[in-house]
């Protein structure tokens, strides 16, 4: 173990297992409480899955859109998570994160000094749902300068390896070819940081400031308790931590322990992009001690490419986005055919790739590939590849549709019809097969600049040409420990266990197997995380700011 900042104590208030924007949230919020409290991070680096994220927040009827002028309520947002989620949600999780989500969201701005960019025109995923709204509901973090605010600290902050740019930047910029890379190198060399490192490192900065503890390579074994509830946790080589209030467990999902994930999830997950320590610790621990567990079948399911990406030495996914939005290129199956939307929210998409072929006992869509042409690549170049470069292992190569179909094992066929079809709509902007285009969410993720009629849409027109496989990946799992509205865990009969939290991908989500928009993840969890926190505190959930206070940030 190596405590970062200060010396151990050995008893504190609040001991937060795990350092992802969950276990920040609630750490701060009982430190801005005046709790004593110490962070435990299992790996060498903290910020877990947040810190390779997006970094956005989804929040219902936020401060910022009412300011902005744009129409939405409470009443709206609960129609459309009811029925992204299937109605498969708690009535009560899901009350705590429509209701206090912009609470959270006023704290974590005039407390914790968390700075975020309003995206008025980031359109919910499913536009084609009761209370969808075409933008409002989306944050995301500034640009921070994490050296200069984390100090020696900044060694210790995981990242995702990316340049630090936004992701309304993304959306601006489009492709990778058109970033403006100098700009962004003298970003990164003077200490910026942006996404899900940039809210890691405000969080992070927050909990200095209240006085919070930090440790890396402090992995929990096992929680220790007394009369029913928990009073602390016990590291592997032994170490205790005694916890007056209470634990929080925010230690990520359990999708690296394939034996686990393999049993417990509804389909077999291929790749992470997660850092490897997410292997289930927290959902262990609280099964040990009778937790009750909630929605474990599922994950924040995303279509992703091998491309050799390392992190902590293990392989991982990186997460298809322009390669299959962008106008040009189309998604196809085993049998050379596309078989959905290639341009809807990545959750949506993969979830089309479990789907299973019973008479023939293998996956219907499956092996999948990204197909597109010459022209595509020296218009937007894929990944971090390039037109004129040497084609990479990961991306196949070939001069006529039917050679590419004999290397990805397609009837050539198929695929030179599908292609046929697919241009000649195309070109008119259309696509009657899956209606890609048509919707708010396909166009913003589009080209504007597109000679074509939709931003979404472009023909395939010459060789040679390109196939990039698609297998089913995830963020994380999002099923776990079951808690109550303040983020209490609860046993096999309903109880809370005393002195027991979680939040994050720890815990079931609140929207259960539903991905709303942009933020769905962090939103609700780091809510239910900054609910523990109060509550550990004993503050109520309800949050007044001072008029005029507002935390300091370091941010130059």
């Amino acid at each position: 173990m190596r405590m970062l900042n200060g010396e151990n104590a050995g008893s504190y208030d609040v001991v937060v297992v795990g350092s992802g924007a969950a276990a920040l949230t609630a750490a701060a919020t009982a430190a801005r409480a005046g709790q004593s409290v110490i962070v435990l991070e299992k790996s060498g680096l903290l910020g877990g899955t947040s810190a390779v994220s997006g970094g956005m927040l989804w929040i219902v009827d936020n401060h910022h859109a009412r300011e902005a002028g744009i129409d939405d309520s409470k009443a709206a947002g609960r129609k459309y998570v009811e029925a992204v989620a299937r109605g498969r949600g708690r009535t009560e999780l899901l009350d705590a994160a429509l209701d206090h989500g912009d609470t959270m969201l006023r704290f974590a701005e005039n407390e914790l000094g968390v700075q975020f960019i309003f995206l008025d025109n980031f359109p919910d995923y499913r536009q084609d749902l009761p209370g969808a709204v075409t933008g409002g509901r989306t944050v995301e973090p500034e640009l921070f300068n994490y050296r200069q605010a984390l100090g020696d600290v900044a060694e210790h902050v995981r990242s995702d390896g990316r340049h630090p740019y936004t992701m309304q930047e993304y959306e601006d910029w489009g492709a990778f070819l058109r970033f403006p890379w100098d700009e962004l190198n003298a970003r990164r060399d003077a200490g910026f940081a942006a996404k899900g490192h940039a809210l890691i490192g405000m969080l992070l900065a927050a909990c200095l400031q209240n006085g919070v503890h930090l440790a890396t390579g402090a992995r929990v074994d096992r929680l220790l308790t007394h009369q029913g509830g928990v009073t602390g946790v016990v590291l592997e080589d032994g170490t205790e931590f005694r916890a007056a209030s209470g634990v929080m467990l925010a230690a990520g999902g359990f999708e690296w322990d394939r034996k686990l994930a393999d049993s417990m999830l509804a389909t077999r997950l291929h790749t992470m992009c997660s850092p490897p320590s997410n292997t289930g610790d927290g959902l262990k621990m609280a099964q040990r001690i009778g937790a009750m567990t909630r929605g474990t079948r599922e994950a924040w399911w995303a279509p992703m490419s091998l491309t050799g990406t390392l992190r902590d030495g293990e392989p991982i996914g990186s997460l298809l986005r322009f390669e299959r939005q962008g106008p040009g290129s189309i998604m196809v199956n085993r049998h050379g055919q596309r078989f959905a939307n290639e341009a809807q929210n990545y959750n949506d998409l993969a979830r089309v790739l479990h789907s299973w072929d019973s008479a023939n006992h293998q996956t219907l869509n499956t092996p999948a590939h990204v197909v597109f042409d010459e022209t595509y690549l020296q218009r937007y170049g894929i990944m971090d590849h390039r037109s004129g470069q040497p084609t990479p292992a990961w991306l196949i190569e070939a001069p006529t549709l039917a050679a590419l179909a004999e290397r990805i094992k397609v009837p050539a066929a198929a695929l030179e019809a599908t292609v046929e079809c697919f241009n000649t709509h195309a070109v008119a902007g259309e696509d009657p097969d899956f209606g890609r285009g048509t919707s708010e969410y396909d166009r913003y993720w589009g080209d504007s600049d597109n000679a074509w009629p939709n931003p979404s849409l472009g023909p395939l027109q010459s060789g040679p040409y390109y196939a990039l496989e698609v297998v089913n990946g995830a963020f994380g799992t999002c099923g776990g420990v079951a808690t109550n509205g303040r983020g209490q865990v609860l046993d096999v009969d309903g109880e809370p266990i005393a002195g027991l939290f979680a939040a994050g991908n720890t815990t079931e989500s609140p929207y259960a197997a539903g991905y709303p928009g942009a933020g769905a993840t962090l939103g609700p969890l780091m809510t239910m995380a900054y609910l523990a926190g109060r509550t550990l505190a004993g503050q109520p959930a309800d949050y007044h700011a001072t008029a005029g206070r507002r935390a300091e940030t370091v941010n130059a």
